[in-house]
């Protein structure tokens, strides 16, 4: 393998991988979720995957060999999208079916740590209603395994809303904006953010950016250190409410 520090599982071999487990690597993985879905005028449809798969790699390869990668799926819960063509949508039990089956393999090959790492909002109602059984399961399957749910602004909101004038993470406006102008501003179209009705965006700059995707990245870093360290092992409540509190 020429990148001594690959953290992407599908770049590996059978065997790459089969011999970094036995030699006690990636006690954690994340599965990264995502949408293909329109995001106004201005920015790509591939932004919500594009953003995921770029934070998540960064906080692998900065604990590496600790954690691996794995990205199950472009499609999101986009339904609500659907208005805008291009825009593309899975059924929510059809899409939560895949995403466990890619939870399980991990844990099955033996990871011990999964975070799912969202990174599209339709994705969230879906996962809040079904990450209690989920970890139900594997508690009674797998005691030793700990699987948990974090879209990855939340994890760093914080940080956000002291640099954001707007809402964060918002849908194609200052802060995701922000974000791909600071990693690829190739899939920002600077004439069509000025032209269309919605100008939130231009509040956006690449400086907001680089703070986001820092904190995004640093904020999963910590998180998952403490998964590996044994913390952040409880499970949802039975009952969830309106002020159910995924960032915590």
């Amino acid at each position: 393998m020429s990148d001594d520090k690959e953290v992407m599982i599908g770049k590996y071999t059978r065997r790459e991988f089969r011999e970094a487990m036995a030699a006690g690597k990636f006690q954690a993985a994340i599965v990264a979720t995502a949408a293909t879905e329109q995001h106004l005028e201005h920015l790509a449809m591939e932004h919500d995957l594009a953003s995921v798969t770029t934070i998540a790699r960064e906080v692998a390869k900065r604990l590496y060999p600790q954690v691996i990668v794995f990205v199950p799926m472009a499609l999101g819960i986009s339904e609500h999208h659907m208005v805008h063509k291009g825009s593309m949508t899975a059924k929510p039990g059809s899409w939560l079916s895949v995403l466990f089956d890619a939870v399980e393999g991990m844990v099955r090959h033996g990871v011990k740590n999964v975070l799912i790492l969202n990174g599209h909002g339709g994705n969230e109602a879906p996962m809040k209603g079904i990450l209690r059984q989920w970890q139900l399961y594997f508690n009674s399957t797998a005691p030793e395994v700990n699987v948990q749910f974090h879209s990855y602004w939340n994890l760093s909101r914080e940080v956000a809303e002291q640099h954001c004038t707007s809402r964060v993470p918002g849908h194609a406006q200052e802060y995701e904006t922000s974000m791909a102008l600071a990693m690829f501003p190739e899939n920002v179209r600077r004439d069509a953010m000025r032209d269309q009705e919605d100008q939130e965006p231009l509040k956006a700059t690449v400086e907001k950016g680089r703070i986001f995707v820092e904190a995004a990245i640093s904020k999963t870093v910590e998180y998952l250190q403490e998964m590996i360290a044994g913390k952040h092992r409880e499970v949802l409540p039975h009952v969830f409410s309106k002020d159910l509190d995924m960032k915590k």
